[in-house]
């Protein structure tokens, strides 16, 4: 199979180094593209950090803001602690994501994503707190032009779909992880990307095996050796006719590098 040629990137933090690091690797794998993460780009030393990404010669595909209080060491702690839901964290992660907003826009990038925190329609209180403060991040990124980004697996696709469609934001849309699908338990990737194909701006390739224990994490593994199935995922991307960055995402193993090198180059096979 042939796909068409989407441009290849790195997601930053995969490689746990500085900006001169990921510009070496970034040029040993021959990447161009890379999905940046900002937090460093917000405080002290942000105009630091700003400058030595700007003194590259990347395509900042999109930035990406986590927040320091996550937790991701089970399912039920990330839960808790993801993205925007944590009331005492929220004025404190509001002024990060503004930040980010302001970096964002200095570096001449269009889409910011971030894991906003799992969506749950049973708690009418949640889930109106829910919608005011991604509507509060999203007013933020239109008023400068951007786009938000949420990224997929914490809830099923036709959750994401029915909760985009009630936000119904014109600066909302979704990096498509198809990893957390299977990560977090919650459906096909494949079947998710059709459900979501009219908000998707962004992917990563990330790949994995899902849990044998419900209620605990997947594991995530190079990209082709899991349950994603890269023919069908970039058959279905052609589909919908997305016409984007594929971002490679590493965030587990002890060879983050030689895993990333390996999915650009099983990549290309399908891109040639």
């Amino acid at each position: 199979m042939k796909c068409k040629d989407w441009p290849i990137g790195i997601c930053s933090w995969s490689l746990q180094t500085d900006v001169a690091g990921v510009a070496d690797a970034m040029s040993k794998i021959g990447i161009q593209h890379v999905h940046l993460g900002i937090r460093a780009a917000v405080g002290e030393g942000g105009d630091d950090y700003l400058a030595a990404v700007q003194k590259q010669s990347w395509t900042v595909s999109s930035t990406m803001i986590d927040f320091p209080q996550e937790d991701y060491s089970s399912l039920d702690s990330i839960k808790v602690t993801g993205g925007i839901v944590p009331d005492d964290c929220w004025e404190q992660n509001r002024q990060l994501f503004i930040g980010a907003v302001d970096a964002t826009v200095k570096l001449g990038v269009k889409y910011l994503s971030t894991h906003a925190g799992f969506i749950d329609e049973s708690d009418p209180a949640y889930i109106e707190k829910f919608y005011e403060r991604i509507t509060i991040f999203a007013d933020a990124a239109e008023e400068k032009g951007l786009m938000l980004l949420l990224e997929t697996g914490q809830e099923t696709a036709e959750e994401l779909r029915h909760f985009l469609e009630e936000l119904n934001h014109p600066a909302v849309g979704v990096n498509f992880d198809p990893a957390n699908m299977i990560l977090y338990d919650k459906g096909s990737p494949i079947e998710a990307v059709t459900v979501l194909a009219p908000w998707i701006k962004h992917i990563h390739i990330k790949d994995a095996t899902q849990t044998e224990e419900p209620g605990t994490w997947g594991a995530e593994v190079p990209w082709g050796d899991g349950q994603v199935g890269p023919d069908a995922f970039l058959g279905v991307l052609e589909d919908i006719g997305f016409d984007g960055v594929l971002a490679i995402e590493r965030e587990a193993g002890d060879d983050r590098f030689g895993d990333i090198k390996l999915a650009a180059e099983r990549l290309l096979e399908y891109n040639a």
